[in-house]
């Protein structure tokens, strides 16, 4: 401790800000790791929000905050003895934090392109083909039913067909349109 004591007030601020910021984000890696990392765990009393909707995350947030002050501290406790001028070992120390909050923005760009949306969207039914489990009456005199595989699961949907003939259970159909929103209109193939 003597020898900490003993250090110039600016290594020594480096040194405050690189061990805690280390042991935080360390903290803060396991908790990712293990799932309980649900968000940065705390809310500011602003709104730093600049994004417009759809960007991967806050400006101001306590992970990029961390993601800085470890860039900072641990920068300046490294080329402190290296560098003789101090302010331009504090500016290094700035543009190597904002590099850090900078490549942790690269990063979680990177791990969002591997999310994948497989929610079930009627729309992606279009110009599929399907098997008729309830026979489809004619000219939209009532509802049929079909099974359909989209994305790996299969749905059972309502149907109609305007065509003047009934579609009998086992055929396969095309789907042409949708219709209010919730029924799918077919064709024989």
């Amino acid at each position: 401790m003597e020898l900490f004591q003993s250090l110039d007030p600016l290594l020594k601020m480096f040194w405050f800000i690189a061990i805690p910021t280390s042991v935080i984000f360390i903290v803060q890696t396991i908790m990712t790791f293990i799932g309980a990392d649900s968000s940065d765990g705390l809310n500011a009393d602003f709104d730093g929000d600049m994004s417009d909707g759809d960007a991967p995350f806050q400006l101001f947030s306590l992970r990029n905050l961390i993601n800085f002050l470890l860039g900072f501290g641990w920068t300046g406790v490294s080329c402190y003895n290296s560098i003789e001028n101090k302010t331009l070992l504090i500016a290094l120390a700035v543009v190597v934090g904002i590099v850090f909050v900078f490549l942790f923005f690269i990063i979680i760009r990177q791990i969002q392109k591997l999310a994948e949306d497989n929610s079930f969207k009627l729309s992606s039914t279009l110009n599929k083909t399907a098997d008729v489990y309830l026979a489809i009456p004619e000219n939209k005199t009532g509802k049929g039913k079909i099974m359909i595989s989209v994305n790996g699961s299969y749905h059972e949907l309502d149907a109609m067909t305007e065509k003047t003939e009934r579609i009998p259970t086992g055929a396969v159909v095309r789907i042409v349109k949708i219709e209010n929103s919730d029924i799918l209109i077919v064709e024989p193939i």
